[in-house]
């Protein structure tokens, strides 16, 4: 069993067991002061909230029937005209009113004429000279169109007290005005009720009018004749982000600003708005003294910890003790086998290095066949080409030699064409001969009839003459033409035996350029194949070159490996026998 001794524990180390658990308990304190704070600021704001509302419907508790009865006094006037009977029902409706509640009704006609009265629910008699529509709250009605409307705060001659009236135009179902109903409303109660609403021991509750002037305040002599706003009271709220016209926009707010909390609600559809004020540190009392006990809590919790780290770092003492000792025998087997690792890896970084070696012979020859490879590809893919331009050209002979074999085709047509029209030409020489030879018996004959005839028939002799003559001549023409024909029909036929032998070679030619380019297309399929071949070699001695390049690389790393393995390996050694000394002192 480890004994504990705390003589064996330092100053330092008591402070350092002692000062964490006080900063622990510091930072959790300050934690929970800012938790606290939020929980404060909405706590301050549901607790404005919950009594704004809770004044708000009692205000409204107080002012809704009175609006209810005046509604329902509209829907009766409606339908009811006659001043007496209107008197009764106003006395029923009134009944259950306080007693310095006012209940009226004007018509718009005057009072002081034929059919125009004034009612009341107290038996008010007004002077000769008061008419009801001149009263504010009659014009307010009538310009209201229907809705309620609120008169400015006055003092009632009745009874003395601060009072409002609320009023409303009675029309009938044509929309045509037929008097104005109004309720007095005190504000004594109004201050009952705010006086009896707290939010806080130090909070300020008020009703304000719309433009910021008190309807009702603890100093009954500020109601109407001062406001709220003062500059000083604007300027401080104009740097929580609020002028007056925004906090009095009809819309509910509630804020927090410095050490003052603030909420404002306007009452139903009146005129008027509730407004609240007090300090925040009328919610803070609960708060300080949970943050004395917690913090109380804390210190204890702190200065038991700080025992127990003592005690335990004393208990620790003693085992490292033990544990430095058996560090020191294990680490006396890691030197051991550190140095035995180091001879190993000197070793294979040895047999790596070989393989290296014989690797880059390898990659090396590799590349040397990979370039002659290429340049076979390479004068393969120009012998290709070489034939490919080669067969270009004997197809284009082909098409030469078949175009010269029709063209010539085309010249023995012609020929054999103009040995027909040169037999037609015979049969026309033979016509004129036998046209000739009759001209000639006809000039013969009238030869003989001219010298038959005497002197009279001279001249026709001379004609007949001339006649037989050109007779003749025509015969030796037709002779000599004859002749010509003969030596064209010699010449046709020698033509087209010529032609046709050509026509026969160019056949040949034809035939054998053919088979030639069968030839050299046969050539270009293999030369084609052997170059594909060759870029397929190239290709697979590349990927053999890349592949030898990667397990060259790896083999490099592998070395490296081996010998940063190596010196690592000689580092441990050294490191063990320097913790081995850490273990002996720490034993020590």
């Amino acid at each position: 069993m480890i004994k504990f001794n705390l003589k064996e524990i330092s100053p330092k180390m008591f402070v350092g067991s002692v000062i964490p658990p006080a900063i622990v308990a510091l930072f959790a304190c300050a934690a929970f002061s800012l938790v606290n704070t939020s929980i404060v600021k909405k706590n301050v704001t549901a607790a404005t909230n919950a009594s704004m509302y809770k004044l708000k419907g009692e205000i409204q508790g107080v002012l809704q029937p009175n609006m209810d009865k005046m509604s329902n006094w509209q829907s009766i006037v409606q339908e009811v005209h006659e001043e007496k009977a209107l008197s009764w029902v106003m006395k029923g409706i009134s009944k259950d009113l306080a007693s310095d509640t006012m209940f009226y009704y004007a018509t718009r006609i005057s009072r002081f004429k034929k059919d125009g009265f004034f009612l009341n629910n107290v038996g008010w008699t007004p002077s000769d000279d008061w008419e009801p529509s001149s009263r504010d709250w009659f014009k307010r009605a009538v310009e209201n169109n229907g809705l309620f409307t609120f008169t400015e705060p006055y003092i009632d001659d009745r009874t003395g007290k601060t009072c409002t009236t609320f009023s409303q135009a009675v029309k009938n179902s044509n929309g045509t005005l037929l008097g104005v109903a109004g309720m007095d409303v005190m504000l004594d109660e109004l201050s009952d009720f705010v006086r009896a609403s707290s939010i806080s021991k130090n909070s300020n509750v008020y009703i304000l009018l719309s433009d910021g002037r008190y309807l009702t305040n603890p100093d009954s002599a500020k109601i109407i004749n001062e406001n709220y706003f003062t500059p000083e009271k604007e300027k401080e709220l104009l740097k929580a982000g609020f002028s007056k016209e925004v906090l009095l926009d009809k819309n509910e707010k509630s804020f927090i600003y410095g050490d003052n909390f603030y909420a404002v609600m306007q009452i139903g559809t009146s005129p008027w708005f509730i407004l609240a004020e007090g300090p925040v540190s009328d919610f803070n009392e609960d708060f300080k003294r949970n943050m004395i006990i917690i913090l109380a809590v804390m210190l204890l919790l702190g200065g038991a910890s700080a025992l127990l780290n003592v005690h335990l770092i004393g208990s620790l003492r003693g085992k490292e003790r033990i544990v430095a000792q058996k560090l020191s025998a294990e680490i006396q087997n890691l030197a051991v086998s550190s140095k035995e690792n180091a001879a190993t890896s000197q070793d294979q970084s040895a047999s790596v290095k070989e393989i290296v070696a014989t690797m880059e012979d390898n990659t090396a020859l590799s590349e040397n066949i990979s370039q002659k490879i290429n340049g076979v590809t390479q004068v393969a893919s120009k012998t290709n080409e070489d034939v490919a331009e080669g067969v270009a050209y004997l197809e284009e002979n082909v098409n030469q030699l078949k175009e010269i074999a029709s063209a010539n085709q085309d010249t023995i047509d012609g020929i054999k064409s103009l040995g027909d029209r040169i037999e037609n030409i015979w049969d026309i020489v033979s016509l004129i001969n036998s046209v000739a030879d009759q001209a000639k018996i006809i000039a013969f004959n009238a030869e003989l009839e001219a010298s038959s005839a005497g002197e009279a028939g001279k001249n026709f002799h001379i004609v007949a003459t001339e006649i037989r003559r050109l007779a003749d001549g025509i015969i030796d023409g037709t002779k000599e033409i004859k002749t010509k024909i003969t030596e064209i029909q010699q010449s046709s036929d020698s033509l087209i035996l010529l032609s046709e032998s050509g026509t026969e070679k160019i056949q040949k030619g034809v035939q054998t350029a053919s088979a030639l380019s069968e030839r050299f297309t046969s050539i270009k399929n293999a030369s084609e194949i052997t170059a594909e071949s060759s870029q397929k070699i190239t290709t697979i001695i590349q990927q053999q070159a890349m592949a030898s390049e990667q397990i060259l690389i790896t083999l490099k790393q592998i070395a490296s490996g081996t010998e940063s393995f190596s010196a690592a390996t000689e580092n441990i050694s050294a490191a063990s026998q320097q913790l081995k000394s850490i273990a002996e002192d720490l034993s020590k």
